[in-house]
Formats: C-alpha cells, sequence, structure tokens
C-alpha cells in the first residue's frame, strides 16, 4: 500500500482520511460526513483493500454510487491503490452493453462499484454473487437518496450476508440518511469533517451581471483573460449545454459537452479527455457535473446561475480540491437576484460583483442601468440584512 501510495503522490492524508481510515481498518462501521475533493474515495477504499482476503466465489466489497461518471472514477482510483496486488475491481453501471460487465463477473471480481439500478439488475439476473460480500460502501449517500435510489440501495443491503462492514460517506447527513443508518449499521462511528457550514474557503467567488444575450461572449472574454487550466461552464439543462457547445466550437479549442443523454461511450470519452488535459472546457448539466472529480478544475462558470442554492455549492465544489485554490463565476440576469440572495444566505456570505476589464457585460440604456441598479442595491441589501440571517 506504502509503494501504491508513494506512485500515485499521496504524501499527507487529508483530514477525513485521516480520521476514517484507522475507524474503517479497526472494522467498526463508520459515518463519515465531508464534502466532495476531500480525498472520500481513498478513506474507503485504503482499508477494504487492506483487508482483502483470498478470492472466492464471488466480490467481497460492494460500493454504490448516484453516477455512472463518479463509479468510473471510484474504479479508477480504487486501482491506483491496489497497485501491485492482484485485486480486481469492476465497475457496473447502465448506459454501455451488460455483456461486458457479465464477462468481468464471471472472471471472477474482488471489488464492485456500481450504481444502485445496474446492481440490482444483475443480482436479479444471478450474475452477481452477494454471498461473500462482507464490506458496502455507500458513497454520496445524500446524492442517491435525493434522485430516489432508497429502495434499491435497501434491496442490495437486505442481500449482504451478516456479519459485514457498512461505510457511509455524504457530504450532508439529513434525517432520512440517519434512518437508513439506524436500520442497516451497527454502532457506527461518525465523524464530521466538513463543519457546519459549507466550505468555500479555498474558491474566490464572483457574480457578473450580465444581459442574456452578452452571456456567450462574457464567457469567451473571461477564457481568454484568465486561461484556466480546466474549466467547467455549468448551463441548467441538456439542451443549453448542447446549445452552447455548438456555438463556441471553432471558438475554442478542445471544448466538449456532457450530460445525461449522451451514449455512455460518448461520456466515457469526453471524461477521459477531460482527465487527461485534451479537453480543458467542458460545459456540463448539474447531475452530471456532480460526479465529476478531478483535481486540476480552476475554474467553474454558472452560465445559468441554478435555481436551487445547493446545486450552487456542488458546482463549485468542483474547483478548490483538496486544498488547492479556485475561481467560480456566476453570471446573473437582471431578473435574478432572488437566487443570487438565496445563494449568499445558504453560504453566509456576501459574493462580490466582478466587473471584467475591457468588457462591457450589459448595453449602457438609462432603462437597463435602472434594472441593475435596482437589483444590485436588492441582492446587497438583503444579504446585509442581519448578517446574512445570523
Amino acid at each position: 500500500m506504502l509503494q501504491a501510495l508513494k506512485r500515485i503522490h499521496y504524501v499527507t492524508p487529508s483530514p477525513i482520511q485521516a480520521a476514517f481510515i484507522p475507524e474503517a481498518i479497526d472494522g467498526f462501521d463508520v459515518i463519515g460526513q465531508a464534502k466532495t475533493g476531500t480525498g472520500k474515495t481513498a478513506a474507503f477504499a485504503i482499508p477494504i483493500i487492506e483487508m482483502m482476503e483470498q478470492r472466492g466465489r464471488g466480490p467481497q466489497a460492494i460500493i454504490l454510487a448516484p453516477t455512472r461518471e463518479l463509479v468510473q472514477q471510484i474504479v479508477v482510483e480504487t486501482q491506483s491503490l491496489c497497485h501491485g496486488r492482484d485485486v480486481v475491481v469492476c465497475g457496473i453501471y447502465g448506459g454501455e452493453p451488460i455483456e461486458k460487465q457479465l464477462r468481468a463477473l464471471v472472471r471472477g471480481v474482488d471489488i464492485v462499484v456500481g450504481t444502485p439500478g445496474r446492481v440490482i439488475d444483475h443480482i436479479e439476473r444471478k450474475t452477481l454473487y452477494m454471498g461473500e460480500i462482507m464490506h458496502v460502501v455507500l458513497d454520496e449517500a445524500d446524492r442517491m437518496l435525493d434522485i430516489g435510489f432508497r429502495p434499491d440501495i435497501e434491496r442490495i443491503l437486505r442481500k449482504v450476508p451478516d456479519p459485514h462492514q457498512t461505510l457511509l460517506l455524504s457530504a450532508t447527513i439529513s434525517d432520512e440518511i440517519r434512518k437508513l443508518a439506524q436500520r442497516y449499521m451497527y454502532q457506527p462511528v461518525e465523524m464530521n469533517l466538513s463543519k457546519d457550514e459549507p466550505s468555500v474557503e479555498t474558491i474566490k467567488q464572483h457574480y457578473i451581471t450580465v444581459e442574456h444575450d452578452r452571456k456567450i461572449e462574457l464567457l469567451l472574454h473571461l477564457l481568454e483573460h484568465d486561461q484556466p487550466r480546466q474549466c467547467i461552464v455549468f448551463t441548467r439543462t441538456k439542451r443549453g449545454a448542447d446549445k452552447l457547445a455548438e456555438r463556441l466550437r471553432g471558438r475554442i479549442k478542445g471544448i466538449a459537452t456532457i450530460h445525461g443523454d449522451l451514449a455512455q461511450t460518448v461520456r466515457n470519452r469526453v471524461m477521459q479527455g477531460f482527465r487527461d488535459g485534451t479537453i480543458p472546457v467542458l460545459v456540463a448539466t448539474d447531475v452530471v457535473g456532480r460526479g465529476i472529480d478531478v483535481n486540476d478544475i480552476s475554474h467553474v462558470i454558472n452560465y445559468d446561475i441554478p435555481d436551487d442554492a445547493e446545486n450552487y455549492l456542488h458546482r463549485i465544489g468542483r474547483t478548490g480540491r483538496m486544498g488547492k485554490d479556485g475561481i467560480a463565476y456566476t453570471f446573473v440576469g437582471p431578473d435574478q437576484g432572488d437566487p443570487l440572495t438565496a445563494i449568499e444566505f445558504l453560504i453566509n456570505k456576501s459574493i462580490p460583483a466582478y466587473k471584467p476589464e475591457g468588457f462591457e457585460a450589459y448595453r449602457r440604456e438609462a432603462k437597463r442601468e435602472g434594472a441593475y441598479r435596482e437589483i444590485y442595491s436588492t441582492t446587497r441589501t438583503r444579504s446585509a440584512y442581519g448578517s446574512l440571517g445570523k
């Protein structure tokens, strides 16, 4: 394990790793509350790999995650941590032919990483033997419950033989997660490495007031001016992502789009290009965007301001990972003061306005000027009221 860690340049454990690994490796059930980008995968993968026994009829560990992209990333990182060992890791998820997964399961695997729906599919086909599972991981449990996976998760957990170890990781611990833990975990050790408030200290946040028909030019200006290492541009809809990427092709080298309607082979190719740096700018929607775990993302641009303030945190959390600095820009229209204010209340912080040097983000018409002054004044007043809700 030390050789594998040295090979991937892991020197000092992150807080979640330092707290989580000793408890997990001692065999306890553990609930870890930590945000994405803090090293959660290694926190649960290292103990599981260390506790692996000689391969038997079926896998010894199953890791459940909410999205295909997250499953793929967990597989890649776990395989890196298994370097030099005879440990087989297999990802199972929808959107690609099931035959490839069937062949891998027949050959024999030690660790299965999958989305709940596809795991259920394999259980029903009797192609995934659960009789030797000793470790279960629920990664991003809050997200899995948000998108309706609770029935599938419970069906899977009921198939796991006792005794076994359950590790649960989540950015937030809701009442629903506590009920799940009470029912399926044994005296879990609980640790909170995310504190009570959102952690955005390493991310420089700005909003830019812009008219709708100037957003593309503003985006191009920021990319030219900042020259980000890697950047994710978030849109609200899949159609909006496609439309934006199409309009930018030919003007930005190496741009790509990713969302839930794309074929899995296309999504795999796009994510591989983004990881290896051949795709520097990625246009994404919220559902897929949350599963992107790439440590070198320097910029997040909210081309469309999210309706849900929680999604803002998930978006900007793609940058500023593992202690690195990051920049988040949010484009705000003249009628979008309310969602901006909701975001500021959530993070308990005023987001400063930013005026791009050498660029006018809106036309200087008298009527428009009045509208922008009004939204700016309203947003600042609401955000400052009562010290942001304190």
